[in-house]
């Protein structure tokens, strides 16, 4: 079975991070990833909103269908028959890159944040943990807390990119946009926080690479804070962080690995955004 690897491609931060993954596991991440960036690149290629439309659905159709012509999705049929992965999640992923073609995108309660940010990314997130074997409630539930951490993450960080799609996805509370895309970071902050315990129900192996995928990515919203501004944001352009911040990120979860045995079992804590949720989609289906 081969894979395209877009992972190494357009995923710095992750494949920085898949690198302390067994080679088995990171293949298998790889292919999820090739299929979550497909449907990614259909979405924001430069072309007419119809015809990205009509190719997401007709993609969408080739997969419910099993298309096994199409390297992607016969590689992404036969993991979600290997780690049991619900249809109803890529559904739900379907669902979230879909709402994003249309002329005009607008998020305005925190409602619609959760539900997107699951769709398009807490998704992934429960995803890569059916790859780890995790089946454990609690656990599948803070894998799905670290992906819509990273997707908040996104949104704060792609703000001016977003503009010029005409998509919204901050939460106006303020005339100061600046304020808003730091209360998405603090918001980001609670579900890293959250998403931290489970990474002890993770097998040994993989647990690192998550612990450094975590800390990577939530830097770039530390970064964003250094701004201070809405002009210095808009003047820094695209932020990321650099191969040393990764290093320096890599050497902190060293730290985060030790204080992790020595965590005690905590109740998970997001059931008012997960009731949120529940409203439009049964968790409990996926989960």
């Amino acid at each position: 079975m081969t894979s395209k690897n877009y992972l190494t491609i357009y995923a710095k931060s992750f494949n920085w991070s898949g690198f302390f993954l067994p080679k088995k596991i990171y293949f298998k991440c790889s292919v999820l990833y090739d299929f979550c960036r497909t449907i990614d690149n259909i979405a924001d290629q430069n072309a007419d909103l119809e015809i990205k439309k009509k190719e997401l659905k007709e993609f969408q159709i080739k997969f419910e269908k099993n298309n096994k012509e199409d390297i992607v999705i016969k590689n992404m049929q036969n993991l979600m028959n290997e780690t049991n992965i619900s249809k109803k999640i890529v559904d739900d992923l379907f669902d979230g890159v879909n709402s994003d073609l249309k002329k005009e995108v607008r998020i305005k309660t925190e409602k619609e944040l959760l539900v997107y940010s699951y769709r398009v990314a807490g998704t992934v997130g429960l995803m890569m943990a059916k790859i780890f074997g995790i089946k454990k409630r609690e656990t599948l539930q803070r894998a799905i807390d670290l992906g819509i951490a990273m997707q908040l993450t996104n949104i704060a960080r792609d703000v001016v990119e977003d503009e010029k799609k005409n998509r919204i996805y901050l939460i106006k509370n303020s005339k100061d946009i600046f304020e808003d895309i730091k209360n998405t970071i603090s918001k980001a902050d609670s579900f890293y926080d959250s998403s931290f315990e489970g990474i002890k129900d993770i097998p040994i192996s993989c647990r690192f690479s998550i612990i450094v995928a975590r800390r990577v990515y939530r830097q770039i919203g530390r970064q964003i804070l250094k701004k201070k501004n809405i002009v210095s944001y808009r003047e820094a352009g695209k932020i990321y962080v650099s191969n040393f911040g990764k290093i320096i990120q890599t050497i902190f979860s060293l730290f985060d690995l030790v204080v992790l045995f020595f965590i005690e079992p905590k109740k998970h804590k997001k059931e008012n955004e997960y009731n949120l949720i529940n409203e439009d989609i049964s968790l409990n289906e996926r989960i």
